[in-house]
């Protein structure tokens, strides 16, 4: 198996909210947009995103009332702190300030109109030095 694109589908209750979150915050462009849906994408590799209104008929009729919940969009980047100063100054709801794990994991988050959680995350050796990210 080949995989072209990864992408995560997110039902949510108002689609244009999540919508103007991730294009405002983190780059992401509207692909194709309908009636209750929407994919979004980016120019980097990173996750393309489809949005569907909470009850649209696309989905099996046992699902169609499931909310996205307990799950969280997790974004790897370069200049962490740099990210949450720029998403506290766009008047993002950081939900989860920046802090650093025991086991070299730097991270916050910030929540979506809809209760996405979406984290960022910066890994550092012991010593604190940041990893580089090699895409691999």
């Amino acid at each position: 198996m080949r995989v072209s694109v990864s992408t995560i589908s997110l039902t949510v209750e108002n689609v244009q909210a999540s919508r103007d979150f991730f294009t405002a915050h983190f780059g992401y462009q509207v692909a194709m947009e309908a009636d209750g849906f929407v994919s979004l994408t980016r120019d980097d590799d990173a996750v393309a995103i489809v949005l569907l209104r909470r009850g649209i008929e696309v989905l099996p009729p046992e699902r169609r009332d499931e909310c996205a919940a307990g799950l969280a969009v997790v974004f790897t980047v370069t200049g962490l702190e740099a990210e949450e100063k720029r998403l506290r100054a766009e008047g993002a709801d950081i939900t989860m300030p920046l802090r650093e794990e025991p086991w070299g994991e730097r991270l916050f988050q910030v929540t979506d109109p809809n209760g996405i959680v979406v984290q960022l995350v910066e890994w550092v050796t012991p010593s604190g030095a940041v990893q580089q990210d090699d895409g691999q």
